[in-house]
């Protein structure tokens, strides 16, 4: 049932996501107050990016809507912008987090998980924002940033999280963003960008470890090179091209915050620690 519970949760909010960054895009790329409205995120109604008309309901329908009607507006058959892929990410970041949850389910663990389903939605939305415009917006990432604190004080007064959560916490943070503060300063933002720079902040108060704040570094700069490699080798990429480092990020914590533990349980254990 839990299972079940997650996946439509997950269907939904991935389908919130497709929304979230269109409408954030389209009023960041607007002047004016009623321009802006038309896409308010609560109050704004759904429709097509190309002809603008209004969606029903059997349009809204996660995945199944997209396949039935072949990937094309109901109404001008232009291709429909927003893929199923958020759709069908998160129901499965939901489920996972679930099966490999590090943390044992009594009251702050089931706080913990239900805030960290929370940002896997915000992490999706950074994700398709930055792929789409290599851009991580204030917008998201600050009340992610909002809420992991508002996690912390929860913590701290009704929980055992103490002042050595806090300092590890806090050195947490300045390993996960303060690494990539400084190569920012040093390059002038060429080598990193200052999204990535805020992302890395946020993630090092997510995972308030300092030793998993830099595997959540390492990691990253691991599945980046994996991923760019292949693609300067093959000419599909030159070197002067930008790419989107803020996908790898949230990939990386993700990893890190399920299984984090286990990889440096493991790590110890090899070298003798």
């Amino acid at each position: 049932m839990i299972i079940l519970v997650l996946i439509v949760l997950g269907l939904c909010f991935g389908s919130f996501t497709n929304a979230l960054v269109w409408r954030l895009h389209k009023q960041d790329s607007l002047k004016g107050k009623q321009a802006k409205a038309k896409y308010s995120i609560s109050q704004g109604r759904s429709m097509c990016v190309h002809c603008g008309h209004i969606l029903r309901a059997q349009d809204l329908i996660p995945v199944v809507s997209w396949a039935l009607l072949r990937g094309k507006c109901r109404y001008c058959s232009r291709p429909i912008q927003d893929t199923p892929t958020p759709e069908l990410i998160t129901p499965l970041l939901f489920v996972t987090s679930y099966y490999f949850w590090p943390i044992a389910f009594d009251t702050q663990g089931i706080v913990v998980f239900i805030v960290w389903l929370i940002l896997l939605v915000g992490f999706v939305a950074l994700a398709l924002y930055d792929i789409r415009w290599h851009l991580l917006p204030n917008r998201i990432i600050f009340p992610l940033m909002g809420l992991v604190s508002l996690q912390i004080v929860i913590q701290t007064l009704f929980f055992d999280f103490g002042l050595a959560g806090l300092i590890a916490t806090f050195f947490s943070i300045l390993a996960g963003g303060g690494i990539f503060w400084v190569l920012f300063q040093a390059s002038d933002g060429k080598w990193i960008g200052g999204g990535d720079v805020k992302l890395g902040f946020l993630i090092g108060a997510i995972l308030g470890s300092p030793l998993q704040s830099l595997l959540f570094i390492f990691t990253a700069s691991l599945i980046g090179t994996i991923f760019a490699v292949p693609m300067l080798l093959s000419g599909k990429t030159k070197k002067s091209a930008h790419l989107a480092f803020g996908p790898f990020l949230l990939i990386s914590a993700v990893i890190v915050h399920l299984f984090g533990a286990i990889l440096i349980t493991w790590y110890r254990s090899q070298i003798g620690l």
